[in-house]
């Protein structure tokens, strides 16, 4: 795992911006720790940070393909493909030489072989820049389910890329500016694909190739979801999917530093944990090593609700004792979440105020103390988008009301993000209007199955509205929190194989034992403990300490005394002064979300020195008239 930036121009000479592309390079000195590499060019400049994970000493990048003593092709690459030994044994035969035992120089090779097709070979995840010297070409590739990220910013005569947005922000040709558009990507949980959100930048789809020559760029899907009948009775299907999980989890052990899986002791990661400590096991490797995140007095805190009925810890315990992992538990405290470091960390990591509050701290926080112990962990992640596992899914008003149905009660889920913020600038964004918009392009993209029809064609639109525009925020996440300590996550359930069987299976099957995610639960529960195998659905922990909610109103307090805060243009004083008040809020999670909002856009208003807030004419934006961020 790794991070990637650089820089094609046609009309410029690159060798001469050598310091430039370094400081790209070097924004992703995080994602990548042990080392750093630059190749350069009249027309490109590739720069790479590494994570070594695989083939230690020879898998160094940029990598470069000779013939004859002379370049033909060079790759900066991040992630992993799983499925490279068979690869390299099939282009061994086909007559091509390696010097190393890298899956990076299996993806250069593959496309010595066979062109722009090569990424329809790969089972992985993967976000790479390939550099064609003989035919001056820039490929930009990602992964079909996006779990690695990579952005790009067209200029006059080329490109500029980066696996986050601060390696295109360090070259000067772009400036950090958000128009509307991207201030509604920010204010809403619903990622766009290929909205970038900063003005000027794209990120590359899932599943796409982006194609940059002199003539301009083009970008292609090489995969994409489609419907088409499901033909296995349920047995076959249950047998299926276990086998696929296997043969999965397997191909995702492989490392050459260590490895552990994250526990919660819910179905998906107990089930990959579970799986991960057989298949050690059975190479005559293990135990496998295995972390929980949890809350200093979270026995004393926790009160259910309606998305969390129980805690982690008992189930996690069961599921130690059950399969016999090395386990060990992040016990975090309320003032480590609020450690200012902390929380800048994660900003830095994320590039946006995009922020599910202290769940990304905890995150970042756990993957920090992770990375102490291991350099590759398996997550159960994306599991509720394959197998429908989310409440909404059951919940029929959520199912039938036209709009994605994370958002069913679309009033309440802006309101809790944007109750602070000021109503002339809500009016302008019409973020309602901008939802149904973007629902209604999702819809248009659904592939449809001849004669299908009711709740099954319903449950297809629900199913691919999730993993096209819901899962992209959580792999997002996930990514930014680990690669920030340079640990890499690897997410077995996104592998496309499960994902596009899966998806074609039908809903009745689906839940065919009347709870969430029946399918899992049948596939696996051979090797839970029964606890956990009947376990409701319970999300990534919050804490609900008091005293976190405290520091959120003192932090806010604080930053309405500010007379220079950048983000106070934006907001409804009185409901802002609301939220400083509290009135015995300190554990509402819509109160504290608010809170945390604009906390988090004033912090990347002043650090990224936002220039520019508006799709309105200069001095009329939505910060109002000569109301930009400056850093102090």
């Amino acid at each position: 795992m790794c991070g990637i930036a650089g820089w094609i121009d046609f009309e410029r000479n690159l060798m001469e911006e050598r310091a430039t592309a370094e400081k790209m390079t070097r924004t992703m000195r995080d994602r990548g720790p042990d080392d750093e590499g630059l190749w350069l060019s009249p027309h490109a400049a590739l720069g790479h940070r590494r994570l070594s994970i695989i083939d230690l000493e020879g898998g160094r990048q940029p990598m470069v393909a000779e013939e004859n003593g002379q370049p033909v092709a060079v790759l900066v690459y991040t992630g992993e493909v799983y499925n490279f030994r068979e690869l390299r044994a099939e282009l061994a035969s086909l007559g091509h030489p390696f010097r190393t035992h890298s899956d990076t120089e299996v993806v250069l090779r593959a496309y010595l072989q066979w062109g722009a097709s090569f990424a329809e070979r790969f089972n992985g995840m993967f976000a790479f820049a390939l550099w064609d010297v003989r035919e001056h070409k820039l490929l930009l590739v990602r992964d079909r389910m996006g779990i690695k990220p990579l952005y790009y910013a067209p200029t006059p005569h080329g490109v500029l890329f980066g696996s986050e947005p601060k390696a295109i922000l360090a070259n000067p040709l772009i400036r950090a500016e958000v128009d509307d558009d991207g201030l509604r990507e920010l204010l809403l949980f619903c990622k766009t694909p290929g909205h970038a959100v900063y003005r000027g930048m794209r990120e590359v789809r899932p599943g796409h190739i982006l194609t940059v020559t002199r003539e301009g760029a083009r970008e292609r899907a090489y995969w994409k979801l489609e419907s088409r009948p499901h033909t296995d009775d349920l047995k076959t299907t249950v047998r299926t999917v276990r086998e696929l999980l296997e043969d999965i989890v397997a191909r995702q052990l492989i490392s050459d530093v260590p490895l552990c899986t994250l526990l919660s002791g819910g179905l998906d990661s107990s089930a990959i944990t579970a799986l991960a400590q057989r298949a050690l096991l059975a190479q005559g490797a293990g135990p496998v090593r295995s972390f929980a995140v949890d809350f200093v007095n979270n026995e004393r805190d926790f009160k259910p609700d309606a998305f969390r009925g129980t805690p982690d810890g008992p189930f996690v315990a069961d599921v130690v004792r059950h399969i016999v992992s090395e386990h060990t538990d992040i016990v975090l405290s309320p003032h480590q979440l609020m450690d200012p470091e902390a929380r800048a960390a994660v900003l830095g990591a994320r590039d946006l105020p995009i922020s599910m509050g202290d769940m990304d701290t905890s995150m970042y926080l756990l993957f920090r103390a992770i990375r102490q112990h291991s350099t590759v962990a398996l997550s159960g992640e994306s599991a509720d988008e394959v197998f429908g596992g989310y409440s909404w899914f059951h919940d029929p008003q959520a199912i039938e009301m036209p709009t994605f149905p994370w958002m069913s009660t679309s009033s309440r889920h802006i309101g809790s993000r944007t109750r602070a913020l000021a109503p002339e600038l809500l009016a302008r964004l019409r973020l309602d209007e901008y939802i149904q918009d973007r629902y209604q392009e999702a819809l248009a993209e659904v592939p449809r199955l001849e004669g299908e029809t009711g709740l099954e064609r319903r449950m297809r639109e629900v199913f691919y509205l999730h993993l096209t525009r819901w899962l992209q925020i959580l792999l997002d996440r996930k990514d930014r929190m680990s690669m920030a300590t340079g640990l890499e996550v690897r997410v077995p359930f996104c592998d496309h194989r499960l994902v596009e069987y899966l998806f074609n299976v039908p809903w009745s099957m689906k839940t065919f034992d009347g709870r969430e995610k029946s399918l899992l639960r049948a596939a696996t529960a051979d090797v839970l403990p029964r606890s956990v195998v009947e376990r409701r659905k319970s999300p990534y922990p919050s804490t609900q300490d008091p005293e976190y909610g405290r520091f959120l109103r003192h932090q806010l307090a604080a930053l309405l005394m500010d007379e220079h805060a950048p983000v106070r243009p934006m907001l409804d004083p009185a409901q802002t002064r609301a939220l400083v008040v509290g009135d015995g809020e300190d554990g509402n999670q819509p109160a504290r979300a608010s809170a945390e909002q604009v906390l988090m856009l004033n912090s990347w208003l002043v650090r990224y020195d936002v220039r520019r807030v508006s799709s309105a004419p200069p001095g009329e934006g939505v910060l109002g008239a000569g109301a930009v961020s400056r850093r102090p």
